[in-house]
């Protein structure tokens, strides 16, 4: 049996699922039905989910499975958010430094100016 495919292999346009049916008694029902976030994803956004998954969401488990770097793990979940419909959001790593800057203001250890040059260094917020 084959995949579905959620887009067009030529024009990239979201394919429409039109008949589904019972391979045991044949029923059949038409219509236009949605196939849901899932198959807007590539072939390759769905390999990296299915090691997501059958990693249970660990990142250094991904990793190691899939033999890339943490960021690109990052980048790999973000492309599928953004594929199914969700934003993406800030890289961990990210957010643990602006969390730290924070907190470091917050103790006195950093004074407003130099917390807030350590944040622009550190670029917008993608969340």
């Amino acid at each position: 049996m084959a995949r579905l495919i959620g887009a067009c292999p030529s024009c990239d346009t979201p394919m429409v699922v039109r008949r589904l049916e019972c391979p045991s008694c044949g029923v059949a029902v038409e219509g236009t039905f949605d196939a849901g976030p899932l198959a807007r994803l590539s072939r390759e956004q769905l390999a990296f989910v299915e090691a997501f998954i059958r990693n249970r969401g660990k990142i250094k488990d991904v990793e190691e499975d899939l033999g890339i770097s943490y960021p690109t793990v990052v980048g790999r979940l973000n492309e599928v958010l953004i594929s199914m419909g969700f934003e993406a959001g800030e890289d961990p790593r990210e957010a643990e430094r602006r969390q730290r800057i924070l907190d470091d203001l917050a103790s006195g250890r950093l004074g407003a100016a130099e917390a807030a040059e350590q944040l622009r260094a550190l670029g917008p917020r993608d969340a």
